[in-house]
């Protein structure tokens, strides 16, 4: 199964359609030749808080890129070419660009990005705003009849 059909969803659902379509790409065939290097790790720290760990050996931190445009986050090396310099005997040290992109939920956020022994650091925190969180609504005494408007309510038993 190559493709997934969407249609009755797109009929009922209003607003899934990023979703949709992101479910719907996951069932494309893979790009020829889509990058497999650097090789990375996502860790979940704890409940909101997550970290993408990719090997940048040999890159700079003036030669990286960190991205976040409509919650794709978008990792770009490149490196200056330096073989008009230097005569290899033999080569064996990859010194080539990549992209990596990563689509990321919704209310995640990048916190920092650190470079550090050839490991990039990317920190990610889930921060959910105040109205999408569960509150308590409280249940009032349908025996409690109140009168009056503004500070001269009154309530009365019935």
């Amino acid at each position: 199964m190559t493709h997934l059909d969407l249609t009755p969803f797109y009929r009922s659902a209003i607003g899934f359609d990023r979703m949709a379509n992101m479910v719907d790409s996951l069932f494309q065939a893979p790009e020829q030749g889509q990058p497999n290097w650097p090789p990375y790790n996502i860790e979940k720290n704890d409940e909101n808080s997550y970290r993408i760990t990719m090997a940048v050996a040999g890159f700079a931190q003036a030669d990286l890129d960190i991205v976040l445009h409509e919650q794709k986050l978008t990792v770009t090396g490149k490196q200056a070419d330096d073989s008009e310099d230097r005569q290899y005997l033999y080569r064996g040290i990859a010194s080539r660009q990549f992209e990596r992109r990563f689509q990321l939920a919704d209310f995640i956020q990048i916190k920092g990005a650190t470079l550090r022994d050839g490991l990039l650091h990317i920190e990610l925190e889930r921060e959910v705003p105040d109205a999408m969180k569960p509150r308590k609504i409280d249940i009032l005494d349908t025996g409690t009849v109140i009168e009056g408007t503004g500070s001269t309510m009154k309530s009365k038993r019935k």
